[in-house]
């Protein structure tokens, strides 16, 4: 199976889905809240517009789903009040891969849009909602089609996994024991994947058009630190740990990498700079530690398990895939163990990075 038909998240409302097991997004984009309100503020003060489009790219499902969205609408209501100007209509583009569940979406949006109605003043009559199943790493709409263009904890997932990475035995990512050819073939792919997001995203945006991207990265400038990628070497622990049992061989963790990338800040300026359809006006790092991402406090009991599922309701179709649905209870079971004990032992972060750019040729 394909990455594009298996990089997607749990779906439906489940134990493991991703819908009850998203904290760790939800905090992130709470987080990230004034970075999106002066971008659209900024947009709307320029412009004035009649009509906005915008775009969440990545979107996934569940309540994060049309979190972000509600709360621009909201911003650019009391602006357009405060201007005394007429409420522009909205046109909404939800986006992410074909399997995504986008049924789990469209039976959420009449509630969406009653809630958002009792929140603005006069109410909201004119804003369409619609979902765009593909890859943002090409074109997904039309010429200067869009004003806004958001994305939260997907552009870390790269259109695939790097080629010429057999040699990467014993890892299931870019990790720190991982060969320096698999490391730069790692960083060639974020390279070019990066780079075309952001040349689909120039011809899709309007001049002018802002564009807000935060994802999973790296304070450092050393791509082989644990800072965020150690989550992905505890699950390869309990990969082998599987071996040892004879439940899996070890020919299937050899063959298997994530097509994940967690870039520095460095990176995202240079890329953006060589593209040079934008004007990179924030580009900021923060902190979330493990524990704070499961939103509550946690104790020794339950830290591993909701890490674990944290973890579980993102990358276990890409698994299941390749090892199998039969596995997936038994390996999560051990990953939360080795989780548990981790977090006994040391204080773990996920470092996210956040731009707010505009597209200016």
């Amino acid at each position: 199976m394909g990455v594009v038909s298996a990089l997607h998240v749990n779906g439906g409302v489940g134990e493991a889905s991703y819908a009850n097991n998203s904290l760790l997004q939800q905090k992130v984009i709470t987080l990230t809240k004034p970075t999106r309100e002066e971008a659209i503020t900024c947009l709307y003060k320029e412009r004035v517009p009649r009509t906005l489009s915008i775009a969440d790219l990545g979107c996934s499902s569940g309540p994060n789903t049309l979190f972000v969205i509600g709360e621009l609408i909201e911003i650019v209501e009391k602006l357009r009040r405060d201007l005394n100007h007429e409420s522009p209509e909205y046109t909404i583009f939800l986006n992410d891969l074909p399997g995504n569940d986008f049924n789990n979406i469209f039976k959420s949006l009449e509630c969406f849009k009653q809630k958002l109605s009792s929140r603005v003043i006069g109410g909201i009559d004119q804003c369409y909602i619609t979902g765009v199943p593909g890859s943002f790493y090409g074109r997904i709409l039309p010429t200067n089609s869009l004003d806004f263009v958001h994305s939260s904890s997907s552009l870390h997932w790269m259109s695939q996994v790097p080629e010429s990475v057999e040699n990467n035995k014993g890892n299931i990512y870019s990790a720190s024991t991982s060969p320096l050819d698999v490391r730069k073939a790692y960083y060639h792919q974020f390279q070019r994947d990066f780079s075309l997001f952001l040349k689909c995203r120039a011809q899709e945006l309007v001049e002018g058009g802002h564009m807000v991207l935060t994802l999973i990265g790296r304070s450092c400038d050393d791509p082989s630190s644990h800072e965020s990628n150690y989550i992905w070497e505890l699950l390869a622990t309990a990969l082998k740990k599987m071996v040892l049992e004879g439940i899996i061989k070890e020919d299937q963790i050899d063959s298997f990498n994530f097509p994940v990338y967690y870039p520095c800040p460095s990176e995202l300026e240079l890329e953006i700079e060589k593209e040079g359809s934008f004007t990179l006006n924030r580009l900021e790092a923060f902190d979330v530690s493990w524990k704070a991402a499961c939103g509550e406090e946690l104790n020794d009991n339950n830290s591993g398990f909701k890490v674990a599922q944290l973890i579980r309701a993102v990358a276990e179709p890409l698994l299941a895939s390749h090892f199998g649905e039969a596995i997936m209870d038994d390996l999560f079971l051990r990953y939360q163990c080795i989780i548990a004990d981790h977090l006994v032992k040391e204080k773990t972060m996920f470092v996210f990075l956040t731009l707010s750019s505009t597209k200016t040729i």
